[in-house]
């Protein structure tokens, strides 16, 4: 998530119990005595929850099939140091590339890119978007050398965007602004292939397309057709219009892409009574980020394409006004990569909030799927949405992709977490019959499973789920299907829950916490993985026993790749190291961290070099966005907002001293300069 465009309001006031107490009552009940780091992280996530947290091999989950015995994988590269330069930084043995930035043209609708930012909104309607982020390489025929990477476009920089910064005349925003910010949002699908050696864009291919937030999407899944999503433009509740705010990212074992839509509330704003969903998501009541729906009644508008964004009602009913806009916003969009004419879908199912990310799970044969995604704002939850229907590894080459979405994606259960104190978990179903904490039920509260899914958040409240640390990317471990999750940091927590068990607050430098799910989706095992924190930092502070070379805040983006390696990214616009680093990326292996009895741990001060940052992003930046090629041989990451780079195609490159570029977020291509897979010996 970019720094500029958080939600860091706490907006929630249900007064569950947060993770910080939940922590304080897990720690205090083992005695951790303050300043002893080793017993710390021992009773933390070691020894303390060795009995529960078994990493897949509990009695509760099916044993894996024997597998044959593989040389034991080791990262192979030396941590580097941090940086504080208009350049990137990539690990010795290795290259990296600048790859279609904001602006680069799809097709020959779009003029080329112009420095003087005179490009048109057509242009960018049909160009890459501005501030790359989650983003997924889906091969052409199994290729590792020719693919399509599907990508986010999260936010726009409006000063950035438009020649003289963005204007106002007599209170109303210029049609051809509002269109071109319009424009720079949203997804896109752009073709690559490898030719020489180098990865490059493919022009004019059939399969390069944008989504903006204009672009005609369905609507899905429970909240399809209900009262709550007619609009003027769509009186049957059936479409809707656009994408927005596209953050994180997740895919589907059939082959599409899923984009997740976070702080969309921003661009609406209701001047008159906001209902509770609207409060509760962060709806405005003066004016919308961008004052979008100041453009209205320009006599170019097309079919109210700036009105919808003034959600006040108006009319005698929700068709005769845009007062349901924002209630078909907010959650997983699904995207057919391989095909130019398939509309996005909505796949309401999965909740309506701030998503950040949708990792599945791991697809087995005869049972459900599963996809994880958080909430990212300041205490709030983690979801899963389990599928109804079971795996069909047949449905892995279908014919019509969105049709196979619609079979896994649209009828579910949709569950909120909650973390108790002695290392296990439970996940609460968000449905009409579950008993809320005063003594009710979600149906007798919210009515119907659409209108719980409107007020996700809400019944996240009223069924006891634990406040996080803002909740960001999830990535599951393709060895042993353990879950693993961001909380980058969390300001609003106070001083007063803290005490010597737990001192981290307000968390300034956040954590990743894993689980492992039992087989029947109800309940799981956790621990906290590894710990944000200055180098420097009291052995309270800096639990994991972090060192220079690996000190790391805010941890964000996240994914494993096919091996098992695990890659994370951070934005670190709220901590404390930005005088010493950038933002950057860091790989460990977790099944290489186990005990003397074989069971994994936490990186820790006994194994925190295997804990190394492997790559840094320029001055001003935000380091988002992963993925890999299928042979591993290929990693992309996005670099947003930089603030005075690419100076030449090559990321690596120093922007010379007084020289100014403008600043253009792009895709950032490693390979290892000897053909080898990216980050192992």
């Amino acid at each position: 998530m970019s720094r500029d465009t958080g939600d860091n309001l706490d907006r929630n006031q249900s007064g569950n119990l947060p993770m910080a107490s939940v922590m304080d009552t897990y720690l205090s009940r083992r005695s951790v005595v303050r300043g002893s780091l080793g017993a710390a992280i021992a009773m933390i996530a070691g020894a303390g929850l060795s009995g529960c947290f078994d990493s897949g091999g509990g009695s509760d989950h099916d044993d894996p099939a024997p597998q044959p015995e593989k040389p034991k994988l080791k990262l192979g590269f030396n941590s580097i140091a941090g940086s504080r330069t208009d350049a990137c930084v990539v690990a010795a043995g290795y290259s990296a590339y600048v790859l279609a930035p904001w602006g680069t043209p799809l097709n020959a609708t779009a003029n080329p890119w112009k420095a003087d930012g005179s490009n048109t909104s057509t242009d960018q309607a049909n160009a890459m978007g501005m501030h790359h982020d989650g983003m997924h390489f889906f091969p052409i025929n199994g290729s590792s050398s020719d693919g399509l990477l599907a990508i986010n476009f999260e936010y726009i920089d409006t000063a950035a965007l438009h020649p003289a910064g963005p204007t106002t005349v007599a209170g109303k925003r210029p049609v051809e602004e509002v269109r071109k910010e319009i424009n720079a949002h949203g997804a896109g699908v752009v073709r690559i292939s490898k030719v020489a050696g180098r990865w490059q864009v493919v022009d004019n291919d059939p399969l390069n397309r944008r989504f903006t937030t204009v672009s005609l999407m369905d609507i899905a899944g429970p909240m399809r057709g209900t009262d709550h999503v007619k609009t003027k433009f769509s009186p049957t509740g059936t479409q809707c219009r656009g994408t927005n705010n596209n953050c994180g990212n997740g895919y589907t074992p059939w082959g599409t892409y899923l984009t997740c839509e976070e702080n969309w509330p921003g661009i609406f704003v209701n001047k008159g009574v906001r209902p509770a969903n609207q409060v509760r998501i962060g709806v405005s009541s003066s004016s919308g980020q961008y004052k979008w729906e100041t453009a209205a009644g320009d006599a170019s508008e097309v079919a109210g394409e700036f009105a919808r964004f003034d959600i006040t009602p108006s009319g005698a009913s929700a068709t005769d006004d845009f007062r349901n806009e924002a209630s078909t916003y907010g959650y997983i969009v699904e995207i057919d990569p391989y095909t130019n004419n398939t509309l996005a879908v909505k796949r309401t199912a999965l909740g309506r909030f701030r998503h950040e990310g949708c990792c599945p799970g791991l697809p087995v044969a005869g049972k459900p799927l599963v996809w994880y995604t958080g909430d990212d704002s300041n205490n709030e939850y983690l979801y899963k949405f389990v599928s109804d229907a079971l795996w069909d590894p047949a449905d892995a080459n279908p014919a019509d992709r969105l049709a196979t979405g619609a079979k896994y994606m649209d009828k579910g259960k949709l569950y909120v977490a909650r973390f108790d104190a002695n290392g296990t978990g439970a996940w609460l179903l968000l449905d009409v019959a579950t008993p809320t904490t005063a003594g009710s039920t979600l149906g007798a509260q919210f009515g119907d499973l659409p209108g719980i899914i409107l007020n996700t958040r809400g019944a996240a409240d009223a069924v006891g789920a634990t406040p996080m640390d803002r909740p960001e990317w999830t990535a599951v471990n393709p060895l042993n299907g353990d879950v693993y999750l961001t909380l980058t940091n969390n300001s609003a927590r106070t001083a007063a829950k803290v005490d010597a068990a737990n001192p981290r607050g307000p968390n300034r430098h956040g954590h990743i916490i894993r689980w492992h799910d039992s087989d029947d989706h109800k309940t799981f095992t956790w621990d906290i993985f590894v710990f944000g924190a200055n180098a420097a930092g009291a052995p309270d502070i800096n639990r994991s026993g972090l060192t220079e070379l690996n000190q790391f805040a805010s941890p964000d983006g996240m994914s494993f790749d096919s091996r098992g390696v695990l890659w994370f990214e951070t934005d670190n616009g709220e901590a404390t190291l930005t005088s010493y680093t950038n933002d950057q990326v860091l790989a460990v292996i977790p099944t290489d961290l186990v005990d003397a009895n074989g069971k994994q741990i936490p990186v820790n001060a006994t194994n925190q070099v295997d804990l190394r940052r492997f790559f840094v992003g320029p001055n001003g930046c935000e380091v988002t966005g992963i993925a890999f090629t299928p042979d591993n041989k290929t990693m992309f990451v996005n670099i947003q907002h930089p603030d005075n780079w690419p100076s030449t195609d090559k990321a690596t490159d120093l922007t010379p001293a007084g020289t100014s570029v403008r600043p253009r977020a792009s895709t950032v291509v490693i390979q290892r300069n000897d053909g080898g897979e990216i980050g192992t010996a």
